[in-house]
């Protein structure tokens, strides 16, 4: 794409708000509505409303620059903003569900079941060398990276299809977010510690019930605590790790959307290029105790159910206008 072509004035700029915009929106008032009703049980509901109101002044911000200049840079842009605010909307699941009771004893227990162990607790001690540490602490740190590639990829080479993988990529991040709300599952790296992993390892998965709501200690990872990629995932959990949204991994789940979009593109060096790191993203989550092997697998059923009724509802209502 030439750079004449970014900022090239359109014919017919679109005139209201993208859909995944009003998706959104959408979400931004349900979950209002959410804090609004469960006000008094809230420690911070002030700061989730006004956050609200932010957000939708942003959006609106983003669509009065895009009139006054439409053009592929400045479409780039809302969809860039709307991506730069999702970890924000992360923790802020966490916030909602917080009032909630936990319910990581029953996700625990039915891993036991599944596995006849608990993979979060077994993986890292089973292969414990410092390079495979570093290796699983990559793949979990190209998550953003990877959706940042797909995304400029579609910019750059497939801008005719930009609009419908940025809806699929965003509307995917809210469908879960809304699964997260409503399903307090923290994961091992919280529960394991809250229980103690010596209990975990003989089978025991108390109910912690609200533990979590005043309570967010979690389990040092395992690796190499020098490593660089180590560091870069330490760092992204000390800024904006939460208690929160565990079933189904949204990590997965996402990248598994990613990959889909990539082969898509027919263009098998993106696709190639991107495989390694998602197979080590999805090793990753179960290494690094960040979710159950039962939260990997809701991550790909998640996905592909995901994937295949946003690019249809696309399709359908695209064929009315």
């Amino acid at each position: 794409m030439a750079i004449k072509q970014i900022f090239a004035i359109e014919k017919k700029p679109h005139k209201g708000l993208f859909t995944v915009e009003w998706v959104i929106l959408g979400y931004l008032l349900m979950t209002l509505l959410f804090v609004l009703f469960t006000s008094t049980k809230m420690q911070n509901p002030d700061a989730l409303i006004w956050g609200r109101v932010k957000i939708v002044i942003v959006t609106v911000a983003m669509w009065a620059v895009y009139r006054m200049m439409p053009c592929r840079f400045t479409v780039l842009c809302r969809i860039g903003v709307q991506m730069a605010l999702l970890p924000w909307w992360y923790p802020d699941t966490y916030e909602l569900n917080r009032i909630l009771p936990n319910l990581d004893h029953l996700f625990a227990g039915f891993e036991q079941q599944l596995f006849g162990c608990q993979p979060a607790l077994l993986f890292s001690q089973a292969i414990s060398h410092p390079v495979i540490g570093e290796l699983m602490h990559l793949g979990y740190a190209c998550y953003f990276p990877m959706i940042a590639t797909v995304t400029l990829f579609y910019f750059i080479w497939r801008y005719a299809e930009f609009n419908r993988t940025t809806f699929v990529i965003l509307t995917a991040f809210f469908l879960y977010y809304v699964i997260f709300v409503f399903l307090p599952v923290t994961g091992p790296q919280y529960y394991y510690a809250a229980v103690g992993l010596e209990d975990i390892a003989q089978g025991i998965f108390p109910n912690v019930n609200d533990y979590f709501a005043t309570h967010s200690e979690a389990l040092t990872m395992p690796g190499d605590s020098n490593g660089f990629f180590y560091q870069c995932v330490a760092s992204a959990h000390e800024a904006g790790e939460r208690p929160t949204a565990a079933f189904p991994s949204s990590h997965v789940g996402i990248s598994t959307i990613l990959i889909l979009l990539a082969w898509h593109t027919k263009n098998r060096l993106l696709f190639f290029c991107l495989l390694p790191f998602y197979i080590l993203l999805c090793l990753s989550t179960v290494y690094i105790r960040a979710h159950y092997a039962i939260d990997v697998i809701g991550g790909w059923v998640s996905a592909i159910v995901f994937y295949v009724l946003l690019q249809s509802f696309w399709t359908i209502t695209k064929r009315h206008y």
